[in-house]
């Protein structure tokens, strides 16, 4: 009944807009200070909150996050953009072909499905329409694109499911690897298929010369240079994601400067941003915790699990019902709010259920990025509108469709063969 008590509590104040990682943490607290008195529950918080923002494992947030701040003031990408188009700009829809690729090239040193989606709506979409793209399927094209922000590594989502379940940040990043390189080959071919299917709605692409596309990677090689070494260091078990993701900000900072692309107001800005964004996800992360240990005094994760383990469905349908609750949440809910408020519930039940932790983390992370393109309340979809605000959202939705359509095929997938996530971990020393 306290359980209960709490997430309606929890509903009322998230409508009264008060942020979600304090409302977990206002929640958390008074119902552990009605468990176990209020000295302990002051002990908790205190506990708590030096704990997590001082543990040297949690400085890969930051660490990643001023990695992804640098480069994206450094200006690549436009670079990214244009070196994909000289790659696959000459088959039908190349533009629309080169905005995935781009969008996955940002997405391995941005982490942020947000950022991503608000790059390149400025980036690419005046070039689509520029060259005659329907404006639906250009804002479709970003919005998926928009995606992969927070699949590829380095992602800021896996970290935290890292770290609220206590897995391998490691072993969740380098698990990311194939299922970001499929969903951007579905995402391609999705749009190859439109232009198939539809002559003429996709324009011709523009096909480039050798000179121009060799000319076209000399804007990039060196940030592909910094992913390569970065993730192959933590594949190699060269150094600890903390230790990649400040190798990663350095590494960047110096390229950086190097190219003559950071001005000090470039520099200042990164750090600004960089800040603002890890006190958001640190007030979250110690909200989480707060409100997780509340949930684990009241036993309602065991309650839960022995419910479902008595519905008779088995394993794979009880996880079915699991996923259909993040598809429900995620047109309501922003990815990050998904992910702390439920894990402390889910988490357990996947455990008990016998099914990989590793894996079950990128499944979590394909559901959550289906929620955030999924109408009526995608988070993609109005960071896409906000930016370009001529285009309707119904044009929107329209153009993310068939998208949708295929990251349900890819979860399947993912499901049906969970090797494609743990393979390459699997590898790892």
């Amino acid at each position: 009944m306290m359980a209960v008590i709490a997430f309606v509590a929890l509903g009322c104040l998230m409508l009264l807009r008060v942020p979600i990682g304090l409302a977990m943490g206002i929640v958390g607290a008074v119902g552990v200070g009605q468990i176990i008195g209020w000295h302990g529950a002051y002990r908790m918080i205190g506990t708590i909150a030096i704990r997590t923002t001082t543990d040297y494992a949690f400085g890969i947030i930051p660490m990643f996050l001023l990695m992804g701040a640098i480069v994206s003031h450094s200006g690549i990408s436009t670079e990214l953009y244009r070196a994909a188009n000289a790659f696959v700009g000459r088959f039908r829809g190349g533009l629309a072909l080169a905005t995935i690729g781009a969008c996955g090239g940002f997405s391995a040193i941005s982490g942020s499905s947000v950022a991503t989606a608000a790059t390149f709506s400025s980036v690419a979409f005046p070039e689509m329409v520029r060259k005659n793209y329907p404006r639906s399927l250009a804002a479709g094209v970003i919005a998926a694109g928009g995606t992969l922000g927070i699949l590829i590594p380095p992602s800021t989502v896996l970290a935290v499911y890292g770290i609220i379940t206590q897995q391998d940040i490691g072993k969740l990043f380098i698990a990311g690897i194939l299922p970001g390189m499929l969903a951007i080959a579905m995402y391609m071919l999705t749009i190859s298929a439109i232009g198939f299917l539809k002559p003429g709605f996709l324009p011709e692409g523009h096909r480039a010369e050798w000179r121009e596309k060799i000319e076209s990677l000399k804007g990039i090689w060196a940030t592909l240079v910094l992913f390569c070494f970065v993730i192959g260091g933590l594949y190699g078990g060269l150094f600890t994601p903390t230790e990649a993701g400040a190798t990663g900000a350095a590494g960047a900072f110096v390229i950086g400067l190097l190219r003559r692309r950071l001005s000090l107001s470039a520099i200042r800005s990164a750090l600004i941003d960089t800040t603002r964004v890890s006190a958001a996800i640190f007030t979250i992360l110690i909200g989480a915790l707060l409100f997780g240990y509340f949930l684990a005094l009241t036993q309602t994760p065991q309650a839960i699990t022995s419910f479902l383990a008595n519905l008779g469905v088995g394993s794979y349908g009880v996880l079915i019902l699991i996923l259909l609750m993040y598809l429900c949440l995620g047109c309501v809910m922003d990815s990050m709010a998904m992910i702390v408020l439920t894990l402390p519930i889910v988490f357990p039940i996947i455990l008990n259920l016998g099914f990989d932790p590793i894996w079950f983390g990128i499944v979590l992370v394909v559901v959550v990025e289906l929620g955030i393109i999924t109408p009526p309340i995608g988070i993609n979809l109005f960071v896409i509108k906000s930016v370009m605000s001529d285009v309707r959202l119904n044009d929107i939705y329209r153009g993310v469709t068939p998208f949708i359509v295929t990251d349900i095929l890819r979860l399947a997938l993912l499901v049906a063969f969970p090797a494609i996530s743990l393979f390459l971990p699997s590898l790892m020393p």
